[in-house]
C-alpha cells in the first residue's frame, strides 16, 4: 500500500479512509493534495480488495476548498495553459470518485466549502454532522459557479432551481436544509457521525461489490441516455450479473439459510 504524503490514509478490512489532515487550515486543499486525491482514486479502480472509500476531515471542518495562499495566490501568476492543466487535474478527482467501482461515503463535519463541497457532492452517500454545512463559493472569488463538474452533479441531486441558486449565490446550506434538498443522505448529532458512517460501511460491505459498481455505472450513464437506451443498457448489465458467481452465491445462501459470501465475481 502506497504511503500518501498530503493526507492521512488507512486501509483495513476492505475499507479505505482518506482523511484531510490540515486542520489548522480547515483542511484547505493544495496542489499536492489534489494530485494525491487524483492518483489515489485512480489506483482504486482495479482494487477489488477495497470495498468502500470513506472521505473525512480532521478538526472543525471537512474541507474549506482551495488554499488561498498556496493555490489562489499562485494561480493568478500562471498562464492560461498552466491554469487549464490545474483545472483538469481537479476535475479528474471528481471524475474518479464517480467512476471508481467502490461506493464513496463523505463524512462531513463542519464546513464543506468550494472544492470541498464539490468533493463531498461527488460521493455516493453524504453523512452530515448536525453542525455541518455546504457552501459553493466560486462566484464569491470571481469565478464561474461551475467547477469540477458540479453543474452536472448538483442539479441531479437537488434539482435545477436549487442548484442554480446555490451555485450563483454561494450561500450557506445548513445540514437540515441539505437534508431537505437531498444533498445530505443523513444528518446525525456531531458525536454520532463516525457511528453513522460505520453503519453505512457495514451495510455496503454486506452487498455484492460488482452489483454496487454496476449501480454506479448505470446511474452515471443513464444521465446522458434516452429512456429506451437506458432500459437496454440495464438489461445488458443485469444479464451480465445474473450469470456471475455472486448471483448464484445469493441463491445458495438463501436456500442454505446463511449469509451469502460475495466476492465480486
Amino acid at each position: 500500500m502506497r504511503r500518501w504524503k498530503h493526507f492521512e490514509y488507512d486501509e483495513r478490512e476492505g475499507v479505505a479512509t482518506l482523511t484531510f489532515s490540515r486542520p489548522e487550515r480547515l483542511n484547505a486543499l493544495t496542489f499536492e493534495v489534489y494530485a494525491d486525491i487524483r492518483d489515489l482514486t485512480d489506483s482504486l479502480r482495479s482494487r477489488q480488495d477495497v470495498r468502500v472509500l470513506v472521505i473525512r476531515g480532521q478538526g472543525r471542518g471537512f474541507c474549506s476548498g482551495g488554499d488561498v495562499d498556496e493555490i489562489i495566490a499562485e494561480l493568478v501568476k500562471r498562464g492560461t495553459r498552466d491554469v487549464y492543466e490545474f483545472a483538469r487535474m481537479t476535475g479528474a478527482c471528481v471524475r474518479n470518485l464517480r467512476e471508481i467501482p467502490q461506493p464513496v461515503i463523505a463524512s462531513v463535519n463542519g464546513i464543506a466549502a468550494g472544492a470541498g463541497a464539490v468533493l463531498a457532492t461527488a460521493a455516493d452517500i453524504r453523512v452530515l454532522a448536525d453542525s455541518a454545512s455546504f457552501r459553493f463559493l466560486f462566484t464569491s472569488v470571481g469565478l464561474s459557479g461551475g467547477d469540477m463538474g458540479v453543474c452536472w452533479l448538483l442539479p441531479r441531486i437537488v434539482g435545477l432551481g436549487r442548484a442554480t441558486e446555490a451555485l450563483m449565490l454561494g450561500s450557506k446550506i445548513a445540514s437540515q436544509e441539505a437534508l431537505a434538498w437531498g444533498l445530505a443522505s443523513r444528518v446525525v448529532a456531531d458525536d454520532q457521525l463516525d457511528a453513522a458512517v460505520d453503519e453505512y460501511v457495514t451495510r455496503l460491505k454486506e452487498l455484492a461489490p460488482w452489483g454496487l459498481a454496476m449501480t454506479k455505472e448505470m446511474v452515471n450513464r443513464s444521465a446522458s441516455s434516452d429512456y429506451s437506451s437506458a432500459i437496454e443498457m440495464e438489461a445488458f448489465t443485469q444479464t451480465l450479473l445474473m450469470t456471475a458467481e455472486d448471483f448464484r452465491e445469493f441463491h445458495a445462501g438463501f436456500t442454505g439459510k446463511r449469509k451469502p459470501d460475495y466476492r465480486g465475481r
